[in-house]
């Protein structure tokens, strides 16, 4: 009655689901644009399109090989400009390496094709872990500080505030605005003290505006 569980092309595409299923559960915990479902459908998709070119009489590996540049536009619409920062890179890296196991999982490596799954769940979650704490360590952040008014008196005096509260700054940017003198800053110090020096800028009394992005 179940015969058709014993067709390698079937096993595949479960294998595939329960691949994609594991890592989109991932993406889904950490509410990502790429979640559950999406990820489940890229490995899913992936090894539909390698089985498909190994039917038939003779295999057409282009069809497997065009997949590489198809995933490419899928991962390139999750990639997007903020306003100082390239977001949603690690979410297409998600998309591009799920292509990955799904075709490894078309050619029936099961075993390579889980294994390959757990080592992405590690990188996705115990490596991010390693990446806050470095940022314990060092930390990097551009600031915008808008100043009461133009005196470049204020700049030394902030400059030597945020060395008070051990955090480097590098000037990236000055603007006048008005009546106001806008200076873009890059900081960098431990994580705990940057947040401790934005703690303390609200409080100045020649600062007008400050953006921490």
């Amino acid at each position: 009655m179940f015969d058709w569980l014993e067709d390698p092309r079937v096993q595949s595409i479960f294998a595939s689901i329960l691949c994609g299923a594991v890592v989109g559960f991932e993406r889904e915990y950490k509410n990502k644009s790429a979640g559950f479902r999406t990820v489940i459908l890229i490995c899913f998709g992936s090894t539909v399109f390698t089985l498909l070119s190994r039917m038939g009489n003779v295999s057409d590996d282009r069809i497997a090989a065009n997949i590489v540049t198809g995933i490419g536009f899928l991962g390139a619409g999750v990639i997007y400009q903020g306003k100082f920062t390239v977001q949603g890179l690690t979410t297409a890296a998600v998309i591009w390496s799920m292509a990955g196991i799904g075709m490894m999982i078309g050619f029936e490596e099961y075993v390579f094709g889980f294994i390959l799954t757990a080592f992405m769940v590690v990188i996705l979650s115990l490596f991010q872990k390693m990446e806050h704490l470095l940022a314990n360590v060092y930390f990097v952040r551009t600031i915008h500080v808008t100043f009461q008014d133009i005196q470049i008196a204020h700049l030394d005096e902030f400059e030597s505030f945020m060395k008070d509260h051990k955090v480097t700054l590098q000037r990236k940017g000055l603007e006048k605005k008005g009546q106001h003198l806008t200076v873009i800053y890059e900081i960098s110090g431990t994580k705990r003290n940057i947040r401790l020096a934005n703690d303390a800028i609200i409080a100045l009394d020649y600062v007008y505006a400050f953006n921490n992005l």
